[in-house]
């Protein structure tokens, strides 16, 4: 998946360099990665949909061509990290889409800037319930970044590419497993590692995701929702699709059949398919403070 046509471009947002690519015209949606990602892993989504919509992925701060500085990888960083990119690129309003860990920042995204938020869109997205793969969970655990070194070095990435290539020659070739690759392929880089660490931790325990939207969906249900899973996501169980559209029962929930983690990356054109009629067939909200006001008020008092 070459991004030649999408090339990566640079701002420096409070003295640090942020990554992204931009193309189209029209409605802005910003597209938000998963962990250990970058805005690669939207290219083939990004090259549909650029038609008729500004399409605007950025590397997260830790991530691709953005800086690893030490410091804080939270979610509620990052999404004011992408409030600081938008009025810097003078975009007023989103639709904002995020997979994985992406799908967390959305949703804090529309919990700190509702007023710049004309849509929610989650995929596959963190931070709707308690499980997760054992192998993330792991990462979290005292002492796993000495052992990250080993697992995931220069020598392991280089022989991970080159089967992947001679797969790839021959006419066999998995998204899926080429898109998990990739994430993990750049923790070769110390830099990487430790940015990978620190935004895992932030969100992840031993036991599983430690960082939960869920008991602030309410205040979204007044913003038009998509929800998109894999029926065969080994990340985050497809469980968390149905108890997040229960949350938000105004939401629209889309299961791809056949796919995993990646929906946007394994069946692209299925996933802009589900997407661009979702945009078409919904109005962007308009943010009410009182509304989010009333919202609230109805919450303590029912508590």
């Amino acid at each position: 998946m070459s991004g030649d046509d999408l090339p990566v471009s640079l701002i420096s947002i409070h003295g640090n360099k942020v990554a992204y690519r931009r193309a189209g015209d029209g409605p802005v949606l910003l597209l938000l990665h998963g962990i250990a990602g970058s805005s690669e892993t939207w290219v083939p989504a990004m090259r549909l949909l650029r038609r008729d919509y500004t399409v605007l992925a950025p590397d997260l701060l830790g991530h691709g061509a953005s800086a690893k500085p030490p410091g804080d990888y939270s979610l509620g960083n990052y999404a004011a990290g992408m409030r600081d990119l938008l009025d810097l690129l003078d975009i007023e309003r989103v639709t904002v889409i995020g997979q994985s860990y992406g799908g967390g920042v959305a949703m804090q995204f529309a919990y700190q800037f509702p007023d710049r938020c004309e849509r929610l869109v989650l995929v596959d997205a963190g931070g709707l319930g308690r499980e997760v793969s054992w192998l993330l969970r792991l990462v979290t655990l005292p002492g796993a970044e000495y052992a990250l070194p080993a697992l995931f070095s220069g020598p392991v990435r280089d022989c991970g590419n080159s089967i992947l290539s001679f797969f790839k020659d021959r006419g066999v070739q998995s998204v899926r497993g080429a898109e998990m690759w990739r994430s993990f392929a750049s923790l070769a880089d110390p830099a990487n590692r430790a940015a990978f660490v620190r935004t895992m931790r932030a969100v992840i325990d031993p036991g599983g995701q430690s960082v939960s939207a869920t008991d602030r969906l309410y205040l979204a249900q007044t913003m038009p929702t998509l929800i998109v899973w894999g029926e065969r996501d080994k990340i985050i169980p497809l469980s968390h699709a149905y108890q997040a559209h229960e949350a938000m029962p105004q939401s629209r929930l889309e299961i791809m059949n056949g796919v995993g983690h990646f929906p946007h990356a394994e069946e692209p054109f299925g996933f802009v398919e589900i997407l661009t009629d979702f945009l078409r067939t919904t109005e962007p909200c308009r943010f009410s403070p009182e509304a989010w006001r009333h919202e609230l008020l109805k919450r303590a008092r029912s508590a």
